[in-house]
């Protein structure tokens, strides 16, 4: 790690050092201090100038790093396992997946959008369609999935609707805003008339499938939405509400690149047929097709 003396930083970004200790007194540029010095890696500087760069329309960012955005699915995580693709996965919901790719912050973004006025909308072709940044992406199939209502063991409070959740004031495990399973909680409650002010929220928010079925079986939630899937592999009951498009959005550049090309092929070979019916809920006759190009 190449270390620079204030002197050599502030030559470095071109500033004064007078200014450059005013970054430093606001905890706004990377450093850190050893024997009473400061001292600046530039490695981090150089993160730190580029995090701040501003393109042009049109313009593409640097190659992103070998991340998967977006949202959590069973599935897509064991074909990154399998696949030995290197690809790291950061299930952070769709919205946020799909921010990042925009920002090159990931080479590909697992998006299912739903849209909140009308039903059967293909929601992810609409979003990316209308993104004037992604002139050069690709949407690429992976399932079609079952979303539905989990609740505990048994279904002690007998729910079999998003009514009965808000009239039997249920404790609901919500997901983060940008979620897809959030947006299809919201698009929901809209056909019947309500919101989400008419649930009664479980304690936190549950990031992923996973953790809904983990709030429910703990105690701290009634019920939450999240895919059949998650829900056979929680052992938990599950009501039907919804099928959706999961789906995989990344640059066309990067499509072609190794660690993509390595998943893609699993993605099409019949491992990932036999996968989804253990996993129950998903559909992948359309697994690696392109469903949207510019």
């Amino acid at each position: 790690m190449q270390l620079l003396t204030t002197a050599e930083a502030a030559d470095y970004l071109k500033l004064s050092e007078r200014k450059l200790y005013e970054l430093v007194a606001e905890q706004r540029i990377p450093c850190t201090k050893a024997t009473g010095k400061w001292l600046f890696p530039r490695a981090e500087l150089d993160r730190w100038v580029l995090a701040g760069l501003s393109r042009p329309p049109g313009l593409l960012p640097p190659i992103p790093p070998a991340i998967v955005g977006g949202s959590h699915d069973p599935l897509l995580e064991w074909a990154l396992r399998e696949s030995g693709s290197g690809l790291a996965s950061l299930p952070e919901g769709s919205e946020a997946g799909y921010r990042r790719l925009l920002e090159g912050e990931v080479a590909m973004a697992a998006i299912h959008f739903h849209d909140l006025e009308h039903a059967d909308a293909d929601a992810n072709v609409a979003t990316v369609s209308r993104e004037p940044g992604l002139a050069d992406a690709v949407l690429i199939g992976f399932a079609t999935r079952e979303q539905g209502l989990l609740t505990a063991p048994g279904n002690p409070m007998e729910l079999a609707s998003l009514a009965d959740v808000a009239g039997k004031h249920a404790r609901f495990a919500m997901r983060p805003g940008g979620a897809g399973a959030r947006q299809l909680l919201q698009a929901l409650l809209r056909r019947e008339r309500a919101d989400l002010g008419a649930l009664v929220a479980a304690e936190g928010i549950a990031p992923t499938g996973p953790d809904i079925a983990q709030a429910i079986r703990a105690g701290r939630a009634d019920c939450g939405i999240a895919t059949r899937s998650v829900a056979i592999g929680s052992g938990l009951p599950f009501l039907p509400l919804a099928y959706e498009h999961f789906d995989l959005l990344m640059r066309q550049r990067d499509y072609f690149r190794p660690p993509l090309q390595a998943f893609i092929a699993l993605v099409q070979s019949p491992r990932l047929a036999v996968r989804a019916a253990e996993l129950g809920g998903l559909d992948v006759a359309a697994a690696g097709r392109i469903r949207w190009a510019p």
